[in-house]
């Protein structure tokens, strides 16, 4: 599958990041990868992971075909908001992860997804996220649109990076939020700890909108609404300004008490634009049982 990039505004960005912004189904390293592998050429000569891209590049990349399904599909129960022919919307439950990784290859939402959908799944992303146009964290609760084809994929996909897909979250983070704002850091992996994201100096562009719902003794409930979607975004920004969310176990504060078992962050609104009729659609799920018990035990103020 060939995928042809013309570049008409940037000038200087390194080529893995060029192409992971401009492909969402594309992650830097897996950029990286392919550039590795000759697959990513400019003129018919392969580029370098680090080439700085000019404007007039048109950058030709060659995307393997997708290999032999090696997952197992799994009897999950999954919590189906909505599904048709082109996508599926589901609410996931803290603590189940995204995707199998090394050391994780069972009990993930694509296990679910392969037994609920078979083989109607997206390709675009391969063998181990068919289907999977965006993520959220293992302990973070909430809504993700799935695919069930390659132009589903892509159409969803290009609303996502052009910003026009409206994903709403929940937090309850550590202060209190007197108003609303805006940050906008850029996100790039810890120069100290390449387990953890960071606010970085030459990251990639992240913004986060929020605002306050509700004040309690120590902690504020605030809506987030994600511009861009940065791996760890609404954890690293929302701890950058000095309310971190609560229950956090790589972002959070030593003086919270709520005693979570993740980060008490909910993705709780999904809208986009149908990629079959064009019509804008909008799914919205309830806060979970446990959120709301700890959110219960709370004082208001």
């Amino acid at each position: 599958m060939e995928k042809i990039l013309l570049v008409s505004e940037v000038e200087g960005v390194r080529l893995d990041s060029f192409v992971s912004d401009a492909l969402e189904e594309i992650s830097r390293s897996y950029a990286a990868t392919l550039c590795e592998e000759g697959r990513i050429t400019l003129n018919g000569k392969p580029l370098r992971k680090n080439y700085k891209v000019s404007v007039g590049d048109r950058i030709e990349i060659d995307l393997p075909e997708p290999e032999p399904l090696e997952v197992s599909p799994e009897n999950i129960p999954l919590d189906i908001v909505y599904e048709d022919g082109d996508l599926i919307v589901v609410n996931k439950p803290q603590g189940m992860v995204v995707h199998p990784a090394p050391g994780n290859f069972s009990g993930t939402l694509v296990n679910a997804l392969l037994f609920h959908c078979g083989n109607s799944l997206s390709a675009i992303n391969g063998v181990i996220r068919p289907g999977i146009v965006h993520r959220i964290d293992k302990d973070t609760a909430g809504l993700l649109v799935i695919a069930k084809n390659n132009e589903a994929h892509t159409a969803l996909a290009e609303q996502l990076k052009a910003k026009k897909a409206n994903r709403r979250y929940l937090a309850l983070v550590l202060g209190r939020v007197k108003e609303a704002g805006t940050v906008d850091k850029p996100i790039a992996r810890s120069p100290s700890d390449r387990k953890k994201m960071a606010v970085v100096s030459g990251g990639r562009e992240a913004v986060t909108h929020y605002r306050p719902i509700e004040h309690y003794e120590g902690y504020t409930l605030v809506e987030c609404v994600l511009e861009t979607g940065r791996t760890h975004q609404i954890r690293v920004h929302m701890a950058s300004i000095g309310h971190p969310i609560a229950g956090d176990p790589v972002y959070g504060a030593k003086n919270d008490k709520t005693k979570s078992n993740g980060q008490l962050l909910f993705a709780k609104t999904l809208g986009f634009n149908h990629p079959r009729s064009g019509e804008y659609v909008e799914f919205s799920a309830e806060m979970p049982d446990w959120f709301s018990e700890i959110m219960g035990k709370l004082k208001r103020v």
